[in-house]
């Protein structure tokens, strides 16, 4: 590995670390349900990041392309039922915020 491949390497897993972290900051700090959600795309992001540098360092580029692809369409996937979910919610009881719809009883 040669000095610019490995300073891509440390500067895309660093900055992969940190959109993971700051994802899982994300959805274990806020009560909003939409900053929840930032928070889980912030964490697939990272996930793909990592993706695309394992299958850089491995040399298996095209394997991790499909996986990446894969990703993303369950990415889509998840973010339309959730976001489809916080509206329900919200339409339901006026609020998106977590500690109100918890207080919730029948």
């Amino acid at each position: 590995m040669n000095a610019d491949a490995s300073q891509l390497f440390w500067m895309t897993g660093i900055a992969s670390f940190l959109l993971l972290t700051a994802g899982v900051y994300y959805l274990l700090v806020t009560f909003n349900l939409i900053r929840a959600l930032i928070g889980v795309e912030l964490m697939i992001k990272a996930v793909t990041l990592f993706i695309a540098l394992a299958g850089r360092v491995t040399g298996r580029e095209g394997l991790a392309q499909a996986i990446m692809i894969t990703l993303i369409v369950i990415e889509v996937v998840i973010m339309v039922v959730a976001g489809g979910l916080v509206l329900g919610v919200f339409r339901t009881t006026r609020s998106i915020s977590s500690r109100e719809i918890r207080n919730l009883r029948d």
